[in-house]
Parts: structure tokens; C-alpha cells; sequence
């Protein structure tokens, strides 16, 4: 079950898709509170970094200064595949658009601000259109 390496067949059918609702980065040290459900966790020396729900992360008393909105690539990226991160955050940033990244096995996670989830979206629909 490889994925893709073809950079231009990964940007062309990226199928960008903004999941619901807002998430949000934190920490916690022991582990993933009571009650909340990571969708990423990274283990840093600092502590445990978690992307959750904003809903969760304030249930629980979390800090937190990033609000964001979850896009997910929806083409299978083969994790040894070059370009991918570097074309998408370029063009994000081309648009002034801030915006972290996680891979999974499967698909790329990109968490941009939330207030200007639909507009990342377009860029990466139009990123995909545009790939010959």
C-alpha cells in the first residue's frame, strides 16, 4: 500500500478538505488529560504537544494561543515523497497564510488559522487546478 511519490500527480489530486470545527495546539505533561481526544500528539522534551478540539482543550483548562482549521490532503502521499510540504507551504505563504503540517500515513494534515481556513483552502484548490 504505497503511496504516491509523483509530485505532480500529488498536487493535482491533493483534494484539499476542511474538516469540521476549531483546533487548537497545547501541552500537557503525564499524558492526554481526562476527556480530551488528541487528533495529533508529539512527544517533545519539553512535554506532550496536542492538537484538539478548542471545545476540549478549554473543558479541560488547556492554554492555548492558536486557533486553527484542519485541511486534509486527500491523496495518498508516500512518506519518502519530495516537494509536497515545500509546494503546499509555499503557496500558503505566497498568500500570507501561516500553516503547520503533519503527515500521516496516509494523507498530510495542514493546520491553518481559523479565520482563514476557506481562503487556504481555495489556494490549494486552485494550487491542485493549476499543476499540469
Amino acid at each position: 500500500m504505497t503511496g504516491e511519490t509523483d509530485l505532480r500527480r500529488l498536487l493535482s489530486g491533493m483534494r484539499p478538505e476542511l474538516n469540521p470545527g476549531r483546533y487548537v495546539f497545547t501541552w500537557a505533561e503525564g499524558g492526554v488529560p481526562s476527556g480530551v481526544t488528541a487528533v495529533v500528539t508529539v512527544t517533545e522534551q519539553e512535554g506532550l504537544t496536542l492538537v484538539v478540539h478548542q471545545a476540549e482543550a478549554d473543558a479541560a483548562g488547556l492554554a492555548y494561543d492558536y486557533v486553527a482549521g484542519w485541511i486534509t490532503l486527500r491523496v495518498h502521499s508516500a512518506l519518502a515523497a519530495v516537494g509536497l510540504t515545500a509546494a503546499v507551504s509555499r503557496a500558503l505563504a505566497d498568500a500570507d497564510l501561516s500553516c503547520n503540517v503533519v503527515a500521516g500515513f496516509h494523507h498530510d494534515h495542514l493546520f491553518v488559522p481559523y479565520e482563514h481556513a476557506e481562503r487556504a483552502l481555495e489556494v490549494l484548490r486552485r494550487l491542485a487546478h493549476d499543476t499540469p
